[in-house]
């Protein structure tokens, strides 16, 4: 069986946590997960100055991905908002109804670039009011409808992480990676 692929965009001014447990919970569950940096392949300054550094530059990240993520954090999500090529790719990932994940305030982003109207979507409540101007807005630490999964932030990216797990391979696989981690039973 094929790993899912799944691309993980940082910004700088990303939320750091949401975006090490993302990639970290996810290649655990076996994903193929790209980590690419939205300005180029150049190490990026996260929200709490940590550095991270992308495995490539988004520009060079060729698809088809299963699966485009956006972590969070407000600068992080105001140049997610920005980037006119970011854009372009969350178009076409739903169009293709390839799934579209957001945690904290880049839910933000897919507003600002016109995907998931109409969805049921959470986030952060920074940016709540724009989130509900644009879709069904849920008060819950994870929301899925159809090709979205959205959550509100750093606390509720554990969860966030195993949806995506489950969605692609199952609660038995979820159960594989929680266990070692000593995750606890309940939140997720």
């Amino acid at each position: 069986m094929k790993s899912p692929r799944v691309l993980v965009v940082l910004a700088e001014g990303a939320e750091e946590m949401e975006t090490v447990i993302i990639v970290n919970v996810l290649r655990r569950g076996g994903m193929d997960v790209c980590l690419a940096g939205l300005d180029g392949p150049q190490p990026v300054r996260c929200s709490r100055e940590v550095v991270l550094v992308p495995d490539q530059a988004l520009a060079d990240a060729t698809g088809p991905f299963d699966a485009l993520v956006l972590p969070g954090g407000t600068e992080g999500t105001r140049r997610l908002a920005a980037s006119a090529s970011l854009g372009q790719r969350l178009r076409e990932q739903e169009t293709q109804g390839q799934t579209i994940a957001a945690v904290c305030a880049a839910p933000m982003a897919l507003v600002t670039h016109g995907v998931g109207r109409g969805r049921a979507m959470t986030s952060h409540p920074a940016v709540r009011s724009i989130v509900a101007s644009h879709a069904r807005f849920l008060e819950e630490p994870v929301v899925e409808d159809g090709p979205f999964v959205t959550s509100q932030g750093p606390g509720t990216t554990f969860p966030f992480a195993f949806a995506l797990i489950r969605r692609f391979l199952g609660e038995a696989k979820v159960q594989e990676v929680r266990q070692p981690m000593m995750f606890p039973s309940q939140g997720g």
